[in-house]
């Protein structure tokens, strides 16, 4: 090979690696050029000692490290400019909101705060009426959240108003039903109805597309991100009301009914809106510290169920099947699956198995064992005393993270065993994504009326 085939050979190997790094977003412009400095620097210096250009490039690359060790050695050497970004943008990256979506996002995150105050004008005061604002929290927020992902995808007409229907829909189901205040189906419908809406947003936040190759994915890296975004918005706005009510204390005034009534709840309604604009604008900062994220709370959450299952075997004492400890397990799992997702968003699904993906397995088979256990639970807790809205619930639930975890279990075995694909285990985890959010929209319709709204 000539020497200027050989140069433009390199120089097209260069170019696909630059384009893989800005395609993951894991690495902003500025850093790319960066790393591509470093690229270029040791494929001289092989060249140099008498490599072929081939060769030359596939060391370099090898020297530099996967794209998760790219991200974390940033993560370490820009730590202040990570966190600079999240509210100033580096001038080369041109992904940038417009001023124009920046007005977008403020009208929508004053709708949601005004949202929750509303109903006061009809004579809902949430000492007297908490039923009504619980079920209802959901429908405060998620509306304009929907309509920012809608405007930002410029959805067509009909999808928009089959999003419209769907809100209008929970609404009425959420307002119709004769409750009584302290009804377990009043609870259920709204620890669930956020659950069965959380699909609305992401069929917005896909642009319509929900069956799209990565549509989902996306959408579940996402609300890991606003998951981070929100918890530290909340962090922030915990300091905010208690620096609020110091300095109001200081001149002899109680500003408790403002931050009770009125900062706290209007800013926990912004704040989702705002955090979502967040993970937008600045997706790339967050994807940096994903795989961090992932490989420190995977290891806590085996370690926590391993010891669990340990303590059960060794006590001998079976789950409570009570509607509290059911609700807190449940999270649990949920937290394990959605971990177990986040990683995957976070993983090179080209990337052969490695320690991590051995944890992670680990940690899925746990949970698997886990669950088995609290389903033994509630159906002998059923066979005994009969069917009630919360058993039911939970055992819905609890059935549909049984199948979800033995098919991640089997998938992530297969790939492990290099017999599968880390594809296979995502489009399975994916498949089951719609299935949570199916049944709390049956929980929603169908248990109150079913169960006497009892």
């Amino acid at each position: 090979m000539s020497s200027s085939a050989e140069h433009t050979r390199l120089e097209e190997q260069i170019a696909h690696w630059r384009e893989y790094l800005r395609r993951h977003r894991a690495i902003n412009a500025p850093d790319v050029a960066e790393l591509e400095d470093h690229l270029r620097d040791q494929v001289g210096e092989l060249s140099s000692a008498g490599l072929a250009g081939d060769e030359a490039f596939l060391i370099a690359v090898k020297r530099l490290g996967s794209l998760d060790a790219l991200s974390l050695e940033f993560a370490r050497e820009h730590s202040e400019r990570l966190w600079k970004q999240l509210v100033m943008p580096p001038l080369a990256d041109h992904s940038t909101t417009t001023g124009r979506e920046v007005f977008v996002v403020l009208v929508l995150a004053a709708l949601s705060a005004m949202a929750i105050k509303l109903p006061i004008l009809f004579g809902f005061i949430f000492d007297h009426d908490g039923g009504f604002y619980i079920r209802n929290l959901s429908l405060f927020v998620l509306p304009a959240l929907t309509a920012y992902f809608a405007w930002k995808r410029k959805l067509d007409a009909i999808t928009c108003v089959w999003l419209l229907l769907a809100f209008a829909s929970a609404g009425l189901l959420a307002n119709v039903y004769p409750f009584s205040q302290n009804s377990d189906t009043l609870e259920l419908t709204a620890l669930h109805l956020p659950i069965a809406l959380w699909l609305v947003v992401g069929i917005a936040y896909v642009g319509g597309r929900w069956f799209a190759s990565d549509g989902r994915m996306n959408f579940v890296r996402f609300s890991g991100e606003l998951f981070i975004y929100y918890v530290l918005l909340a962090l922030g706005g915990g300091v905010l009301t208690g620096f609020t009510l110091k300095i109001f204390s200081a001149i002899g005034v109680d500003a408790g009914w403002f931050a009770v009534g009125w900062l706290i709840p209007c800013g926990a309604m912004a704040a989702v809106i705002v955090g979502s604009w967040l993970v937008e604008a600045k997706q790339s900062v967050i994807e940096n510290m994903a795989p961090v994220l992932t490989k420190l709370f995977t290891p806590l959450f085996t370690l926590v169920l391993l010891v669990f299952l340990a303590t059960m075997v060794l006590t001998g004492r079976a789950i409570d099947v009570e509607r509290d400890v059911l609700i807190a397990f449940d999270v649990l799992l949920a937290l394990v699956v959605g971990l177990t997702l986040y990683a995957a968003s976070a993983r090179d699904a080209k990337a052969p198995p490695d320690v991590f993906d051995a944890l992670q397995f680990t940690l899925v088979v746990s949970a698997l064992v886990a669950d088995a256990v609290a389903l033994t639970a509630i159906t002998a807790r059923i066979s005994e005393f009969g069917f009630t809205p919360n058993r039911v619930a939970a055992l819905g639930e609890n059935l549909i993270l049984l199948v979800s975890l033995a098919g991640s279990a089997w998938f992530y075995a297969r790939f492990l065993r290099h017999r599968g694909s880390f594809a296979a285990l995502e489009r399975w985890q994916i498949a089951c994504l719609p299935a949570y959010s199916v049944w709390a929209a049956l929980v929603v319709a169908l248990f109150p009326p079913l169960f006497g709204y009892r």
